[in-house]
């Protein structure tokens, strides 16, 4: 074998070269560049990118598709979504969340998402007032911070956690309250006896919020202190009762809600003055009983003995209507003005006292009593012994 034997294709030592990397080649089924050509990294680096020409089996179309992708200063690619947004809203969120006006609201709202997701607010459907809310959103929560909260911040916030083609929504209703007004007018509109009768209209401002009812007071005009009536009373009339003989009463009404009174109550014009009534004296008609009744001994005289120089007393009880006459009587001969005699009638108790009697003051004793009516006696024997 003579001369250099040609090696053949598979043979050679050195391999062909291969085609730069700048050339790209099209699929010959969707018209875009091969993967194995351009890579990730090189389609993030923005790199300029050449295509070969096309062949005339090519239809147009992959190719306008294909310039308009290669054109593009830096194709964008949508970040795989390893965990779906959700958001964690506290319980306490879930009802109305209600602060004072001037207090601070500080929500912190937990949510997930992987990779970081793009967390939004809105109130009542709009772009949130950054001149008096922050909002500060970390990598798993989102903070919305009002410094001092006023009636205006009330209403739905909303938290909007987007990420790739996902989102996931949460609606927060802020109510921000305050005292509500005074009642607008209070009336006195009857006294009688002792109670007063109360009227008056609801206020104009209730606090952005519902009232939860009324405080009725009352205060005399002698001490000038007011003590409560009513609590939380809901109807716009009372009637106040117990109100004491002889003073008169003013009142005043304040409103109620969730932050307590109004500042301010109104207070009637005028003064209930609460007078004695007139008191009527009716006596039923009776018939007069009749006392009157003729002399009656209840007691009779009662036979004694006495000794010579010893007092001796006699007694006996009568009962007339009118008060009768009493006579003593010794032996039926008059004894009244005798001073050896002492006779005493008091209530009915008729006494005679025999002073020192002799053994000539013995006999039988009459006591007798006469009115209109008519008249009653009784006897006693009196002996008198002398000592031996």
């Amino acid at each position: 074998m003579t001369g250099t034997q040609e090696a053949s294709p598979g043979s050679r030592g050195t391999a062909p070269p291969s085609p730069p990397t700048e050339n790209l080649l099209l699929e010959p089924s969707l018209g875009w560049p091969s993967m194995e050509a351009a890579t990730t990294l090189e389609v993030a680096s923005g790199s300029k990118l050449q295509v070969e020409k096309a062949s005339p089996a090519d239809t147009e179309q992959p190719e306008a598709s294909l310039k308009q992708w290669v054109d593009s200063p830096t194709p964008q690619l949508l970040p795989t979504v390893e965990v779906h947004p959700k958001i964690w809203l506290p319980r306490a969120l879930r009802q109305t969340y209600i602060r004072k006006v001037g207090d601070t609201v500080n929500l912190l709202i937990p949510f997930q998402g992987k990779p970081k997701p793009r967390a939004t607010w809105t109130h009542n459907g709009c772009a949130l007032d950054t001149r008096r809310v922050s909002v500060r959103n970390g990598e798993q929560d989102s903070i919305l911070f009002i410094r001092e909260a006023q009636r205006a911040d009330s209403g739905h916030y909303q938290l909007c956690v987007q990420l790739g083609g996902l989102e996931a929504t949460a609606t927060i209703d802020i109510l921000v309250i305050e005292r509500p007004g005074p009642p607008q007018s209070i009336k006195l509109v009857d006294v009688w006896g002792s109670n007063a009768t109360l009227e008056w209209t609801p206020p104009q401002d209730t606090g952005n919020t519902t009232l939860l009812g009324y405080t009725v007071q009352k205060a005399d005009t002698k001490s000038g202190l007011w003590f409560t009536v009513l609590e939380q009373y809901h109807r716009n009339s009372c009637i106040v009762s117990d109100l004491i003989v002889g003073n008169s009463y003013a009142f005043r009404v304040f409103a109620e809600n969730q932050c307590g009174l109004s500042e301010t109550a109104p207070v009637t014009a005028d003064l209930a003055h609460i007078q004695k009534a007139a008191t009527v004296y009716k006596t039923k008609g009776f018939a007069q009983r009749d006392f009157s009744e003729a002399p009656r001994f209840t007691q009779p005289l009662a036979d004694c003995t006495t000794i010579t120089g010893y007092d001796a007393q006699l007694f006996c009880c009568v009962r007339a209507s009118p008060r009768p006459k009493i006579i003593w009587l010794k032996n039926k001969m008059d004894i009244q003005g005798n001073p050896k005699y002492r006779a005493l009638s008091h209530l009915g108790i008729c006494s005679l006292e025999i002073r020192k009697p002799g053994p000539f003051d013995g006999g039988i004793y009459t006591c007798k009593a006469v009115n209109a009516l008519g008249e009653a006696s009784v006897d006693c024997r009196v002996d008198v012994k002398t000592p031996n």
